[in-house]
């Protein structure tokens, strides 16, 4: 796993719950904790680190993924505007993914194993996502699905048919957004 999902996660940690909490995690995580951006890290680290946020903020670890990637839509959308500025919602925005974010991100991020999407737009209201990735963190995708709608002022209303974590082979997440 790329470093920069580390940097995101200590930074996000570190805002909510003060700076101490980041380095309480790897102290009880047992993980060494010094990720550069651009390295590679072994995915069992990131693990082992939300296990112990899980234990600390007392939170199921699918809702300490989501946090994460809810509060880490900011930082990026500062760190790279050129992704957020073209679109005016969060549904325009979750579509790009696989054709221009992921793409970029590969060639910011060389070696970046990301996460596969399908979209099912049928519906105007339900965007439907598919999510397919061996690292099963589809409550990270859900939190970025929801920090992207309240980048662009609204609100993500998200409901999971499908999960890996509950014996699926992939995760269906069906997303409506409305304003904020």
């Amino acid at each position: 796993m790329k470093g920069i999902i580390f940097n995101l996660a200590e930074e996000v940690v570190s805002d909510a719950h003060g700076a101490d909490a980041w380095d309480d995690l790897l102290d009880a995580s047992g993980v060494d904790g010094v990720y550069t951006s651009l390295g590679n890290y072994p995915d069992d680290d990131l693990h082992r680190l939300i296990k112990a946020g899980a234990e600390s903020f007392e939170l199921p670890p699918y809702d300490v993924l989501r946090s994460i990637g809810t509060g880490a839509m900011p930082l990026l959308a500062e760190r790279y505007p050129e992704f957020f500025e073209p679109h005016t919602s969060a549904r325009s925005f979750t579509l790009t993914v696989n054709d221009i974010i992921h793409p970029e991100v590969r060639k910011l991020y060389p070696g970046a194993d990301v996460p596969e999407f399908d979209f099912d737009e049928t519906d105007p209201d339900d965007l439907v996502v598919t999510y397919h990735s061996a690292r099963r963190l589809c409550g990270l995708a859900e939190g970025f699905i929801e920090g992207a709608a309240a980048h662009y002022g609204e609100r993500a209303v998200l409901r999971q048919e499908r999960c890996m974590h509950r014996g699926d082979e992939c995760c269906v997440i069906h997303c409506v957004f409305s304003p904020a």
